[in-house]
C-alpha cells in the first residue's frame, strides 16, 4: 500500500515525498487506518518494521487539518536515545508543517533544562519524553495537558523493565480522560504489558507483526568459544572485511573499552557507548556511527533498542543476550527495511542454556560455526547439560588464581 492511499494531508504527502517513502511496511498498512479512525490501540512488533512512522503520520496529519494549540501528544519512551531519535524523526516529516517538538529527558545541563521548559511552557505540539524527567518538570506546575489528545507508549515492555510503571500511571493522572486516543507500542507481549494496556487503553484494536523473531534478511550465525577467546576472534572476523558499519554488543559496560581498544590496536575505526558516557558524548558517538565517520561501534543495551539507523552489515553479540527477547533486538539493528544482514552471537560454556533459549523463542536453530584452525578447540553444545551453571571457574569456586584475566596470545585465541 502506497502513502498516497491513506488520505493524508498535501503537506504531510510533500514531506514524505522528499523523505523519498512511497510504499508503507505492515505495520504502517495496519495502524495507521486504525489511528486515523481514532480507536486506541495495542501493536506487536518488532524493531526496523516502521512503527514509528506508524504513528507518527496520523498524528501529524489531525495536527495540521485542526490546527489547534497547545500540546497534542506525549510519546513516553525508555530512554533519551530514543526520544531525541523520534524528535528528529518528526523534524523529518514535519519539514513542510508549521509543527513543534520537543524531546525531554534527564541530564544535568542547566541549558537542557531550561529549552524543555521552555518548549513544555510554549505548549510543543508534540512532546516525546522519558518518564523519569517527565515527571520532574510536571511537578513544577507549568506544563499543561489539558489539550492532550494522544498519549504513545513506544519500547513499552523495555519501560516496564526499566521499572517505569509507577511514572506512567503518575503521567496518565495528568491528562484527560476523555477524547484521549491511547497507542501503545511493544516488540513483546508478556502479561505485564496487557495489564497496562488495560488500565490505559479502551477497547483497543490489536495488531500483531512478527513477534519475536528475527527479519527474514538476516543471516544467523554462532560460535562456541571460551571467554578468553573473544577479543581475538572479534578482530579474526572482522580482519580483511569490506564491512562499513558494525554493531558488537556487550553485556558489560566494563568491556566496551576492552574490545575498542583491542580493534584499534588492530588498526580498526572502533569507538564504544555505554550509561558512563555523559550524554553529548553519546550524541556525538551516534552522530558518528550513523554518519559511517566510524566503522565499528561497541555497546551495551543502551543503543539495542529504537536508535534507527540504517544499512548495519553484521551484528556481534560478544555476549549472549541475558533476556532472550533481547537477542531479536540486538540483530534487529541489521537488516533493517528489507535490507540483508549478518548477526553472529558468541557462547560460552555457561551461556549454553541462555541461547537454547533464544533458538526455542526464535523456533530456529542456529547454525555453530567452527572456530579457526588455529584456535583452542571449542567448548562442546551440551545446552542442557549447562543449565544453572553459573560460571566456568573451576572446582572450589572462590577467588584466588583462577579468577586472574586470561593472557591472549595475539591473532590466536589461545592461553599462554
Amino acid at each position: 500500500m502506497k502513502f498516497n492511499e491513506f488520505d493524508f494531508t498535501q503537506e504531510v504527502l510533500d514531506g514524505l515525498d522528499a523523505m523519498r517513502f512511497e510504499q508503507a511496511t505492515p505495520v504502517q498498512e495496519m495502524a495507521i487506518p486504525v489511528i486515523k479512525n481514532g480507536t486506541d490501540l495495542i501493536a506487536c512488533a518488532q524493531t526496523g518494521t516502521g512503527k514509528t512512522a506508524a504513528y507518527l503520520l496520523p498524528i501529524l496529519d489531525r495536527i495540521v487539518r485542526e490546527r489547534n494549540t497547545g500540546t497534542t501528544a506525549l510519546i513516553l519512551v525508555p530512554t533519551r536515545e530514543l526520544a531525541l531519535q523520534i524528535d528528529q524523526q518528526v523534524e523529518g516529516f514535519s519539514y513542510f508543517l508549521n509543527v513543534t517538538s520537543v524531546s525531554v529527558f534527564g541530564g544535568n545541563d542547566k541549558g537542557l533544562w531550561d529549552q524543555q521548559k521552555n518548549g513544555l511552557t510554549k505548549g510543543a505540539d508534540i512532546i516525546v519524553a522519558t518518564p523519569g524527567r517527565m515527571i520532574q518538570h510536571l511537578t513544577m506546575g507549568y506544563v499543561d495537558f489539558a489539550k492532550v489528545k494522544y498519549l504513545i507508549l513506544d519500547e513499552a515492555d523495555r519501560m516496564l523493565d526499566m521499572g517505569f510503571h509507577e511514572d506512567i500511571m503518575m503521567i496518565e493522572s495528568y491528562l484527560p480522560k476523555t477524547a484521549r486516543q491511547g497507542l501503545l507500542f511493544s516488540a513483546t507481549m508478556p502479561p505485564k504489558i496487557r495489564e497496562l494496556a488495560k488500565n490505559l487503553l479502551n477497547k483497543p484494536h490489536e495488531i500483531n507483526i512478527a513477534i519475536s523473531k528475527p527479519a527474514e534478511g538476516i543471516l544467523q550465525a554462532a560460535y562456541l568459544v571460551h571467554e578468553y577467546q573473544k577479543i581475538d576472534l572479534t578482530v579474526e572476523l572482522l580482519r580483511d572485511k569490506d564491512l562499513p558499519s558494525i554493531l558488537v554488543f556487550s553485556s558489560r559496560k566494563s568491556k566496551v573499552n576492552d574490545i575498542v581498544k583491542a580493534l584499534r590496536k588492530n588498526k580498526f575505526n572502533a569507538r564504544g557507548i555505554h550509561s558512563d558516557l555523559d550524554q553529548s558524548e553519546r550524541i556525538e558517538v551516534l552522530r558518528e556511527f550513523k554518519n559511517r565517520n566510524v566503522q565499528i561501534l561497541v555497546a551495551t543495551d543502551i543503543v539495542a533498542r529504537g536508535i534507527d539507523i540504517e544499512k548495519i552489515d553484521l551484528v556481534i553479540n560478544f555476549d549472549v543476550p541475558n533476556d532472550a527477547e533481547d537477542y531479536v533486538h540486538r540483530i534487529g539493528r541489521t537488516a533493517r527495511a528489507q535490507t540483508q544482514g549478518v548477526g553472529i552471537t558468541f557462547i560460552t560454556e555457561d551461556k549454553q542454556y541462555d541461547f537454547s533459549k533464544i533458538e526455542e523463542l526464535i523456533q530456529t536453530e542456529i547454525y555453530k560455526v567452527p572456530l579457526p584452525a588455529h584456535f583452542d578447540d571449542a567448548p562442546k553444545y551440551d545446552p542442557k547439560g549447562k543449565r544453572g551453571k553459573v560460571g566456568s571457574r573451576k572446582k572450589g569456586g572462590g577467588k584466588g588464581k583462577g579468577d586472574k584475566k586470561p593472557k591472549y596470545k595475539k591473532g590466536g585465541g589461545k592461553r599462554k
